[in-house]
């Protein structure tokens, strides 16, 4: 068991752990006026409405009303109990605890245990092979067979590649020897089982060995490579309950800093594209696992940036996948530019033949907006001497263009085809404008987004307790008078209750008001998020003393307008049943009530 963490310690993590920082790290965040926006990790969205207060140091997203302090948001972007999110912000903020999270940096709660054994051996074997490779005389002949490749020392560590024993049952061993259960490594696809008599054998041999890792670090897969002429040339890990290769891109855990600082990620198509582009200084470089790019790819993506480069193999399939994935990032909302590789390369021949600056530079630098590759695209197969090869172009791009948000885009291609064609300016301009409408008659209206901005009217009473929260978690004082003035009366709605009540018991615990250190005061999950949704209110620092007066008339009146109401119920009850001296008491009694209003 976990010993308990001290409330000095957790304040002290507290204010060591900027949640600006701290969300940065999955969410790519920019600053507009006193708060930061970004896309919500907690739900799909193409317009940002998820807010980070440094001020406050808490977040919201105005869309899903997700909403807490730092410990909240590990707790639900990792599946972290309060204990374990702690451990995480401390061991960042390199505060010593003297006590530990889980092997693998994971949550016990949100894996299951054979899952996280899955992963252990995983990295068990990782660092294994690893170890093979690079100190052993049976992973010589490996490591030789690399460098000749031009793989450096540097991207071996940095990628961990390693080997794998020409063995049918290193593994199978290796593993059952450190009590991993043959059946577990075997869901793992790490080892094999024959039907015949129900024996093992390693799925990897004489291979060498690229590890796969999670957005952690943990290896959740291989690609085995062969180190000749054998079939298949690249050997994959099955998907499994830890790897699902429409989920996962290659070396995203180490890529993510420089997507974050660049503001911009190169998408290739393999690892070995990725490791040859890092050596050229390309260390903002991931890609899929042999599967086209999805949705789920595109959604992680997106957390972190906007701005992306395809550069695919020259190849007609990898034209093709490129157009894929352009059109999938820009429906997305990305902006999006393609690399173009010459006379049918892959960026590792590419880098091999010209340079690594001459692939930084040329290539990735000089990656061309999707529309200029879209020009390029559509020329494929048809001959621009035939005149329906060219009008078929010609439909095609102009059709493109109409697709442009940017005015000063569609006139700059217009223009570019009225060049290239020797046609009128004017009968482009009209053609693209008849299918720009009827791509507007074909879309449907878009779901109304969530915005700071958007105004929800509520009742006044409600308004008033919302208003009075917002003050009273700024001011102890004055969560007293409003204590007093309210005379007993609870707050009309029982969240705003329940929040004040524990407003009053954090106080009265000796806190000073702190919104981030109340969040963590309080254990309910809707509390926290109603909480948050009030701090974001924009009010004034000082409240007037007739101001604190309306609000709290308008929660009283409320109730007093139920009661009214209750006792209008009685009276038309009474007038039915003909009891007249029970209806004039109750007319007294409301007539009474509405003097008091």
């Amino acid at each position: 068991m976990l010993k308990r963490i001290s409330e000095d310690k957790l304040n002290e993590i507290r204010q060591a752990s900027d949640i600006v920082d701290v969300i940065s790290d999955y969410v790519q965040l920019k600053k507009q006026g006193r708060n930061y926006f970004g896309l919500c990790p907690f739900h799909g969205e193409n317009t940002p409405s998820f807010s980070v207060s440094s001020d406050k140091q808490i977040y919201h997203c105005f869309g899903c009303g997700a909403g807490g302090n730092v410990f909240s948001f590990l707790m639900e972007i990792e599946g972290y109990s309060f204990q374990e999110a702690a451990i995480k912000l401390a061991d960042r903020a390199n505060m010593d605890l003297g006590v530990e999270l889980a092997p693998s940096g994971q949550s016990q709660q949100s894996i299951a245990p054979q899952f996280q054994q899955m992963i252990e051996a995983h990295n068990l074997l990782s660092k294994f092979y690893h170890h093979l490779l690079v100190n052993t005389k049976e992973g010589q002949h490996a490591l030789e067979y690399l460098q000749k490749r031009g793989f450096t020392s540097a991207s071996i560590d940095k990628f961990h590649i390693g080997y794998a024993l020409d063995s049918w049952d290193f593994v199978y061993k290796f593993l059952t020897k450190k009590d991993f259960q043959p059946s577990l490594i075997e869901q793992a696809g790490l080892i094999i089982r024959r039907e015949q008599d129900g024996s093992y054998f390693d799925r990897f041999r004489d291979r060498i060995m690229f590890p796969i890792m999670d957005q952690n670090g943990n290896t959740i897969a291989f690609s085995g490579r062969t180190l000749g002429a054998g079939e298949p040339k690249y050997l994959n890990s099955p998907e499994t309950a830890i790897f699902n290769k429409s989920k996962v891109l290659y070396n995203y855990h180490q890529a993510r800093p420089a997507i974050r600082k660049l503001q911009q990620a190169v998408l290739f198509e393999g690892f070995a594209d990725v490791i040859a582009a890092d050596r050229s200084g390309v260390e903002n470089g991931i890609a899929t696992m042999g599967t086209s790019l999805t949705e789920e790819h595109v959604s992680i993506l997106k957390k972190n940036v906007q701005s992306i480069t395809i550069c695919y193999d020259s190849d007609s399939a990898g034209i093709e996948a490129a157009f894929r994935a352009g059109k999938m990032l820009h429906e997305s909302r990305c902006q999006v530019k393609v690399a173009m590789m010459p006379n049918g390369m892959d960026p590792d021949e590419y880098v091999k033949e010209f340079g690594e600056e001459k692939f930084r530079t040329d290539i990735i630098q000089g990656s061309m907006t999707l529309m200029s590759f879209k020009l390029l695209y559509y020329r494929k197969g048809k001959n621009m001497q035939n005149e329906g090869d060219r009008l078929r172009y010609i439909e095609q791009i102009l059709l493109e263009i109409s697709r442009l948000d940017m005015a000063v885009e569609r006139d700059m291609y217009l223009r570019q085809l009225a060049d290239e064609f020797q046609l009128s300016l004017e009968a482009l301009k009209e053609q693209e404008k008849q299918y720009s409408r009827k791509q507007n008659q074909k879309q449907p209206p878009r779901p109304p987004v969530m915005h700071k901005q958007t105004v929800r009217i509520k009742p006044a009473y409600q308004n008033a307790e919302r208003l009075l929260i917002a003050h009273m978690l700024r001011d102890v004082d004055l969560t007293y008078k409003v204590q007093e003035l309210m005379r007993g009366n609870s707050f009309n709605i029982d969240v705003h209750q329940a929040i004040i009540t524990y407003l009053y018991a954090f106080y009265e615990s000796g806190h000073e008001p702190n919104v981030s250190a109340f969040l963590s005061f309080i254990d309910d999950v809707k509390l926290r998020r109603i909480l948050v949704e009030i701090e974001m209110i924009s009010v004034e620092e000082d409240i007037s003393e007739q101001e604190l007066l309306d609000y709290i008339n308008q929660v009283l009146k409320h109730q007093k307008m139920l009661k009214i109401k209750e006792k209008e119920t009685e009276l038309k009850d009474a007038e039915r049943h003909h009891d007249f001296n029970r209806a004039k008491a109750l007319l007294t009694e409301i007539i009474q009530l509405r003097k008091t209003l």
